[in-house]
């Protein structure tokens, strides 16, 4: 259901306090994404000779493989939902800068997303009602 003007009425644009206080949450929010993944950046970068301080190309025991295999996979499993989060968090701060007005707005229905949502998750673009019935509908 798109927004119309009719909801522009109902609608009451955040003061510029809360504003304030969503963008300083989120650029918060950013620079703890950004440092996890300098993390894993440097997990990334260490090979396993270098890691143990062995720098001759024989392989380490089958089960030390496997270990650090698992780890490598776990932790770019863990920088993959980090960048996914990062790209949410630029996405509302770019919908604070352009429209602020409109922000703490619903993409669905049009309403208010509550201050407790928006405090919890500032990168929220759905009402909880909204977001409810789009988890109900993956079921």
């Amino acid at each position: 259901m798109p927004v119309t003007s009719t909801d522009d009425k109902k609608f009451k644009p955040m003061q510029k306090k809360q504003i304030a206080y969503f963008e300083k949450r989120l650029l918060e929010e950013r620079r703890r994404v950004l440092k996890e993944l300098g993390h894993y950046d440097e997990t990334f970068g260490s090979t396993p000779q270098g890691a143990e301080g062995d720098l001759s190309s024989y392989s380490f025991h089958m089960a030390d493989q496997g270990t650090d295999a698992m780890e490598r996979e776990k932790a770019f499993l863990f920088a993959s939902q980090e960048g996914r989060f990062l790209w949410h968090i630029d996405e509302a701060l770019r919908r604070l800068y352009r429209t602020p007005e409109r922000f703490g707005r619903c993409h669905q229905c049009g309403g208010e997303i509550a201050f407790e949502r928006l405090d919890a998750l500032p990168h929220a673009r759905f009402c909880i009602q909204c977001k409810q019935r789009e988890e109900d509908g993956k079921k």
